[in-house]
Formats: structure tokens, C-alpha cells, sequence
């Protein structure tokens, strides 16, 4: 799982069981933002949190709300979100698409070869620095 700032630059990424629900594993994946930009403590709460089907949870939504984050998550059974503004955050998510592509183009972590989860975390986390450094010299 990653959280991708707008431009696709991964800021929180979390590898965990494929057989886990994704509306489970959002808290854990949020608890890895930290982005230092300027004085004080890092940054570790996004404003707007866009998600597929797979993370509509009422429990995620409070959650959500609660920390002072926006979901913009379609629900499952509706086809379509509700706000225009809602539709326009959404499409958005293309970007994150874009990153697991990038994160893609490294083939070890398309199949799995490694046994060690620690092997496996270093090839991503590797991964994951050269998609910001290409982002920062391309600038």
C-alpha cells in the first residue's frame, strides 16, 4: 500500500499480506506519512484521503472525519460519487496508479522472488527513493 502526494511521490508505504481488507490496513499506511517541510514536527495527516471501492468502511469514514481528514471513497453498491467536487478529487487517482507502475518497473517486486520480508522492503523502499529522485532532477 503507499500514500502518493499529488505529483505521485510515494510519502507512506506499507507492505503487508495480499489477504488483508485495505479499509483495515489505511490507519497503518497513514501512520508511515512523515514529511518534514519546514519548522516543527513533521507532517503525518494528509487534508484529502482518495481511495478506491476497496476502502468504503463506514469505520474508516468516521475515522477519518475524526482526525480532520476528507474521504473521497465511492461507496460500493453506488456508482458514482455525490459532489462535483468530489468527482474532480477522484480522478486524481491516476497518480497513484502512475507510482505503482513506476514502483512496477523494478521487476523483483512485481514477483516476488525474495523470501525475506526484509529483502523484499529494501528493493521497495529503494524503489520508492529513485521515484523521488527522478522527480527531483526532472524537477
Amino acid at each position: 500500500m503507499a500514500v502518493v502526494d499529488g505529483e505521485g511521490i510515494p510519502l507512506g508505504l506499507l507492505v503487508e499480506a495480499a489477504n488483508k481488507s485495505e479499509f483495515k490496513l489505511a490507519e497503518p499506511v497513514l501512520a508511515t506519512i512523515r514529511v518534514k517541510g519546514g519548522r516543527g514536527k513533521p507532517k503525518n495527516r494528509p487534508q484529502v484521503l482518495v481511495g478506491d471501492k476497496g476502502y468504503d468502511s463506514k469505520d474508516l469514514r468516521r475515522e477519518l472525519k475524526r482526525r480532520g481528514i476528507k474521504p473521497v471513497i465511492p461507496h460500493r453498491w453506488h456508482k458514482d460519487l455525490k459532489e462535483a467536487e468530489e468527482i474532480k478529487q477522484y480522478k486524481q487517482r491516476w497518480h497513484v496508479e502512475r507510482t505503482f507502475a513506476w514502483l512496477g518497473n523494478c521487476k523483483r517486486l512485481l514477483v516476488r522472488f525474495e523470501r525475506l520480508i526484509s529483502m523484499f522492503l529494501g528493493l521497495f523502499y529503494l524503489s520508492a527513493a529513485l521515484i523521488c529522485l527522478r522527480k527531483l532532477v526532472s524537477g
